[in-house]
């Protein structure tokens, strides 16, 4: 019994360290730099506008839809309409339904 319940313990203790990993990993930002578009106008993907950056990610291209409910706009209005801007955004990067996700801290178009 003794060294079921130190197993047990153990099990527990080794799930708790991977989870703290797993959550501290999620929320380091990270920089994206690439095409920044709109989802809708540029891409067809969703039905309202949405910010977007695409991201060379080895030979494929990725696509990172902006999380920023509503406060999007100062990103958005430069590219909307059918336009693309080079540039980088920071932030916390999320999947979800298969979807790949940042929430912008810092979003900078590159400048020609």
């Amino acid at each position: 019994m003794k060294s079921f319940l130190s197993l047990a313990g153990l099990s527990l203790a080794i799930a708790l360290v991977a989870f703290t990993v797993v959550a501290d990993d999620k929320a380091k930002d990270v920089t994206l730099k690439g095409k920044i578009l709109c989802a809708k106008c540029n891409l067809k993907q969703t039905s309202e506008c949405t910010t977007a950056i695409q991201v060379k990610e080895g030979d494929k291209l990725a696509t990172y839809l902006f999380d920023d409910k509503g406060a999007g706009e100062e990103y958005h209005e430069p590219i909307c309409g059918g336009s693309e801007k080079e540039g980088t955004v920071t932030g916390a990067v999320e999947e979800r339904n298969g979807k790949k996700y940042i929430k912008p801290t810092k979003v900078e178009y590159a400048q020609k």
